[in-house]
């Protein structure tokens, strides 16, 4: 071991982007992701919000691992890996998906990017690199681990298209959703993609680590006019339970981190079955996940639309406003009061006698109130995880 790359002053990595995050974070709010030091909130986190919703917000996404896989298999093996199909994928296209294990519980979720038919590069959350080599045994491909050569940045937000055209970003508004391509910001190349964690109109900027600084101070050139914001991880945590997205450890635990077997969670009790497709000739899980649809998940992560104005942020929902004879049917993974849909909302787990939609349920909620807890207990309805996806999101081409 080299004894030289150790310091005990610098416990956690520094992204590059992290000389322009440390001078706007006001707060000195900093949260620990995948090893890396990363702004929870620089000095308001409703404002950062609001920023994302109402103009754009720009977060450091540089912690997500990001794996090139490339060879003559390459496609071939990420069939494998993943339950969704890309046999078609074109060049320059990007797949949302998600890997599982033998008993088809998820592994994790990601993004996958098409270069060419043996170029892809896979973009996740949690460290996936061995469980990736494994599953890459016998076929001919190159998985390499490049995160520290990629300094990510989400630009989101209904301005971002506009900013990014501004910049010199020609021809950003014809870019199609979960597209890339390679653009000129400010005469300097950056990959863009027409992604993100909002569930609203933005994009994801992929940077050379030495060019990082510039783009960030390009895109920031405009707070004055446009109050364009720095954005925290708060802020994303609050526009992705609007947007109804799951979080790996938030609203699933990874099967390969699950210490209770009980705690993994399949695509059909994610609500994400539409992205396994079981007429592929083989996956990883592929079995499992048939006798799982057979089945029916016991349980489903659901939208809830909950009364009142207080988040219920880790409460247990039951199945009767009556406390006594009351059963626990299920727990609140993410809450929120939304602003912009001026609802209390929240993504949580329901057993399957009551995730149907329309299904009227029940949370007790411990409201904090200074030094002490009032409890409430709040009537639910179960609808639909997406609450907010504006045509904005979906628009060819993107207002500017």
């Amino acid at each position: 071991m080299n004894n030289n790359n150790i310091s005990y002053k610098q416990p956690l990595l520094e992204t590059p982007f992290h000389s322009k995050t440390r001078e706007k974070c006001y707060a000195h709010d900093w949260f620990r992701w995948a090893g890396y030091k990363v702004v929870r909130q620089y000095t308001n986190a409703e404002l950062e919000y609001t920023a994302i919703r109402n103009t754009a917000g720009g977060i450091d996404i540089t912690p997500m691992h990001k794996y090139s896989i490339k060879g003559s298999d390459a496609k071939s093996f990420i069939n494998k890996l993943i339950t969704r199909d890309i046999s078609k994928i074109k060049n320059n296209q990007v797949v949302y998906a998600l890997w599982c294990n033998e008993d088809g519980y998820i592994v994790d979720d990601g993004t996958v990017f098409c270069f060419n038919e043996d170029d892809f590069i896979i973009c996740c959350a949690e460290r996936n690199l061995n469980w990736f080599e494994d599953t890459a045994m016998g076929y001919e491909v190159a998985i390499e681990d490049i995160s520290k050569s990629i300094a990510a940045l989400a630009f989101q937000g209904p301005l971002s298209c506009k900013i990014l055209n501004m910049l010199g970003a020609k021809g950003i508004e014809n870019l199609k959703p979960f597209d890339f391509g390679n653009y000129q910001i400010n005469n300097k190349e950056v990959m863009i993609s027409r992604t993100g964690f909002s569930g609203d109109l933005g994009y994801e900027l992929w940077i050379k680590p030495d060019i990082a600084t510039q783009v960030w101070d390009d895109l920031f050139s405009f707070n004055h006019y446009y109050k364009i914001l720095a954005a925290g991880l708060t802020a994303l945590e609050m526009v992705r339970i609007e947007a109804g997205f799951v979080q790996v450890n938030a609203d699933f635990i990874a099967a390969e981190q699950a210490l209770r077997p009980n705690r993994m969670r399949t695509p059909y009790e994610l609500g994400l079955g539409w992205i396994v497709n079981l007429e592929k000739d083989y996956f990883t899980g592929k079995q499992a996940l048939i006798r799982h649809k057979e089945k029916g998940p016991e349980k489903k992560l659901v939208g809830l639309d909950i009364e009142g104005d207080k988040p219920a942020v880790g409460s247990v929902i039951y199945d009767n406003s009556k406390k006594n004879i009351a059963k626990e049917i299920g727990i609140v993974t993410a809450a929120m009061w939304s602003p912009v849909l001026k609802s209390n909302i929240a993504i949580g787990f329901v057993n399957k006698e009551h995730y149907k939609l329309g299904s009227k349920v029940y949370a007790e909620i411990y409201h904090p109130e200074e030094l002490d807890y009032r409890k409430i207990w709040a009537k639910c309805k179960v609808v639909k995880k997406q609450f907010f996806s504006p045509q904005r999101r979906y628009d060819i081409p993107a207002d500017i």
